[in-house]
């Protein structure tokens, strides 16, 4: 019979999954869009994502990678988390498998606007300007869609926060940092849908320290195995009032 697995090693994956996560995927939403996009330009960014296919081709290679990283995280955050409050746990995991899902579908009207800047064979009753207008339109799109996924994100992000507060197997501050985090997120996607005079890429800052905090802790000191054992070991614990 399997050995199951330690929360020590838990932690250790869960860590380096986070790094490499926040890697991919700031290379692939951040730093690439960053370097081709234009913004209201359409015939900037149609000629930078033909000029450097190879660089727009990778930067969705790069998210490949962070939403497979993302699909394990949330497999093994429920494992971690689980005995600080089984049901927001399970909420937690319901909202993060959502999020991947439809993230992953929004990424592919981003990488649309490649095969039309080159001019598909089926697309040659159209006018470059109208092509180039095309590709920014789903480039545009993959911005808006990409704030609903994201919103089920942050919210994972705040029940994760406050499971960790309440653990008592991982620090208090790591979980109001968390919590915190998850919240500016979504001040942030509703800004955008609602007031997008309001949002700014600053909002998502905390998230980013959060995860990044998160990963550090976990891998240099991992958690209470004595006091994770013991909330795992006896049911009427595992259940964290919201």
């Amino acid at each position: 019979m399997n050995k199951p697995w330690s929360p020590q090693y838990l932690a250790r994956w869960i860590g380096i999954l986070l790094l490499i996560s926040l890697a991919f995927g700031s290379f692939g939403e951040m730093v690439v869009p960053a370097q081709l996009m234009v913004a209201g330009n359409a015939a900037a960014t149609a000629s930078n994502i033909l000029h450097h296919q190879t660089l727009f081709r990778l930067s969705l290679a790069a998210y490949m990678v962070e939403g497979l990283c993302d699909a394990t995280l949330t497999a093994l955050l429920y494992l971690l988390l689980r005995p600080a409050g089984r049901e927001l746990a399970l909420i937690a995991l319901l909202m993060r498998i959502v999020s991947t899902a439809a993230f992953s579908a929004a990424e592919f009207s981003y990488f649309a606007a490649l095969p039309i800047v080159r001019g598909a064979d089926y697309l040659k009753a159209f006018p470059a300007g109208q092509l180039n207008a095309l590709a920014m339109l789903q480039i545009r799109l993959y911005g808006t869609s990409g704030s609903v996924p994201t919103l089920f994100y942050a919210v994972a992000l705040i029940l994760i926060g406050r499971l960790v507060f309440v653990s008592g197997y991982l620090p208090r501050w790591l979980g109001a940092l968390l919590m915190l985090a998850g919240l500016s997120v979504t001040f942030e996607m509703f800004a955008i849908v609602v007031a997008p005079d309001y949002a700014s890429d600053f909002l998502l800052l905390p998230m980013i320290v959060g995860m990044l905090a998160l990963a550090l802790w976990l891998l240099i000191r991992g958690v209470d195995e004595l006091r994770w054992q013991e909330r795992n070991s006896d049911p009427s614990m595992n259940a964290a009032p919201f």
